[in-house]
């Protein structure tokens, strides 16, 4: 196992949900020297600068000033997301019924919901606490097997054979938590594991959400592959992190932006369709630019990776792929193309980005869609929508993607890192 790809399960296991992700993203580059400012601050930035910025706990960026002018250097930016579709908790989530405590829970992006039957699942987020001095915010993980969505026994679905597994999220996907006498319900055990935790006070609110409760690992006759919930797309994130981390001195000023809610659109004051990546890039250059309308300038000579995992063909449903892009596990970075603009990848970018690999030493895939079957999207476009910059959508090949545990390629890892470290030094 390289350093990169045990880094990568240490990453993916720190980080049950988007605030967990957050947490570890802060606490990684605390410890490579960049200090946290506040949105509400009044920025005052020099060249050589290192700061973090958080947004509603599940999106943050980091930035490195470089040594010219925005206006004159631009900005290299790689974009990521932290969510990933899974099973969220209610704000009424008690729901005992036949003898059993179980939660209300409603699905999460497009998450592919048999994968979480008959799991060892845990519960992960963040809560709203009143501790008498005011309200405050505070992580919570449950580290442990505490949920299951059992499946029905085959002797009482019999015509599971003829239909294939038919799931109503409303009825069928309330996870186990307990027997129904097991006292206080679900804010009594909310309670009881903040207390263990340290944190006191009343919960007013909160964000929990379901994770597969095994840790990452490798997998395969020769651990070819990384087997874990949120791949998709925390490996990007990781990636992004760690060739920030790597890369030397520059005279664009670099960005990595790691949002939240991209699995539902992106449409949040937090997410990649709000305007944080905008209004981030414009304090930048108001605080360290004497260039006149340098925002505009500087977005004119900026360029944005959007990394996200891709699709690798699948051996058993090889005809769901484009017969001439069919990406492979373990064969490095993948770019993603769509006529449509699903992805934002146009023929200039793709150039760009396959030089930086060739000069890398690697050799990029392709993907693109069949063009009789819906596209997925990635936060590409609308960032670069937004905040006006040219744009290559790309990720390492996946299988099982939104499944409650996914499958990448351990040789995937080091590759991505090498060419967005490039990406940043060029």
């Amino acid at each position: 196992m390289t350093d990169a790809v045990q880094d990568l399960l240490a990453f993916l296991d720190a980080s049950p949900s988007p605030y967990h992700a957050v947490a570890t993203a802060r606490r990684r580059l605390e410890a490579d020297g960049y200090a946290e400012i506040a949105e509400t601050d009044r920025w005052e930035l020099a060249a050589g600068d290192r700061c973090t910025v958080v947004r509603g706990d599940g999106t943050v960026a980091a930035f490195e000033v470089g040594s010219a002018d925005p206006a004159l250097a631009g900005f290299r930016v790689i974009g990521a997301h932290t969510d990933s579709p899974n099973l969220r908790v209610r704000p009424n989530a008690d729901a005992a019924a036949e003898g059993y405590a179980r939660l209300r829970v409603e699905p999460y992006g497009g998450a592919l919901l048999h994968t979480w039957m008959d799991r060892d699942l845990s519960l992960a987020g963040r809560v709203r606490i009143d501790d008498g001095d005011g309200l405050r915010t505070a992580l919570v993980d449950f580290e442990r097997p505490l949920l299951r969505v059992p499946n029905l026994a085959i002797h009482l679905y019999r015509e599971l054979r003829e239909e294939g597994l038919q799931l109503n999220p409303q009825k069928h996907l309330l996870p186990v938590v307990g027997l129904d006498d097991n006292g206080g319900g679900f804010e009594s055990l909310l309670a009881a594991e903040l207390e263990r935790q340290g944190t006191t006070g009343s919960v007013l609110g909160y964000d929990l959400m379901t994770y597969d409760a095994q840790p990452a690992t490798l997998v395969g006759a020769g651990e070819e592959f990384v087997a874990s919930g949120r791949l998709d797309n925390l490996a990007s994130c990781h990636a992004a992190l760690a060739a920030l981390a790597a890369a030397g001195p520059s005279e664009a000023t670099r960005v990595v932006v790691l949002y939240d809610h991209e699995e539902v659109g992106s449409r949040s004051e937090r997410g990649a369709a709000g305007p944080f990546l905008l209004d981030l890039l414009a304090r930048i250059c108001d605080s360290v630019s004497s260039e006149p309308q340098a925002a505009a300038r500087a977005a004119a000579r900026s360029t944005l990776v959007s990394a996200d995992m891709a699709h690798a063909v699948h051996p058993n449903y090889a005809d769901r792929h484009e017969p001439g892009h069919k990406p492979v596990i373990g064969r490095g970075p993948v770019v993603k193309t769509n006529a449509n603009l699903s992805y934002a990848t146009d023929g200039r970018t793709a150039a760009d980005f396959a030089r930086l690999c060739r000069d890398a030493g690697i050799e990029p895939q392709q993907f693109a869609v069949r063009a009789d079957m819906p596209c997925g999207s990635t936060i590409g476009p609308i960032s670069a929508a937004r905040a006006g910059l040219a744009t290559v959508d790309v990720g390492s090949p996946m299988l099982s993607m939104h499944s409650a545990r996914e499958m990448a390629g351990a040789a995937d890892v080091e590759p991505m890192i090498r060419v967005l470290t490039a990406f940043f030094d060029a």
